[in-house]
């Protein structure tokens, strides 16, 4: 069974960082890119960052680009998202994601909330 379990979240003030997490499970993690995305309050997901399977090729939003770091090690089974100088508007539910033969998977996401 696939499984993937995001942590790391949490309550942070603007300009600060927090590294995001998600372990998988269930298939060869090492062979499948990976994705972040969130979903803000009452708005739809937004696509946040990808990265290859090895982790040679990585992709952001332009409303993340230079703040925040994609990353994984395929021998821990991790993903990780590393955000820095956040802002208010990073405020959302922070979900990884995979496709694995054309279906897609997802965790149950972690909240990052940016308030003063």
């Amino acid at each position: 069974e696939v499984q993937l379990v995001e942590s790391g979240g949490g309550l942070v003030q603007p300009g600060g960082s927090l590294r995001l997490s998600c372990a998988a499970s269930g298939f060869t993690f090492g062979t499948y890119g990976m994705r972040w995305v969130r979903q803000a309050p009452g708005k739809g997901p937004e696509w946040v960052s990808s990265i290859s399977s090895r982790g040679a090729n990585t992709y952001y939003a332009d409303s993340v680009k230079g703040r925040f770091t994609i990353s994984r090690v395929n021998a821990w089974n991790t993903l990780y998202l590393q955000m820095n100088s956040l802002k208010p508007e990073d405020t959302a539910v922070y979900y990884c994601e995979t496709t694995l033969d054309g279906q897609e998977y997802r965790g149950k996401g972690t909240l990052v909330t940016v308030s003063s």
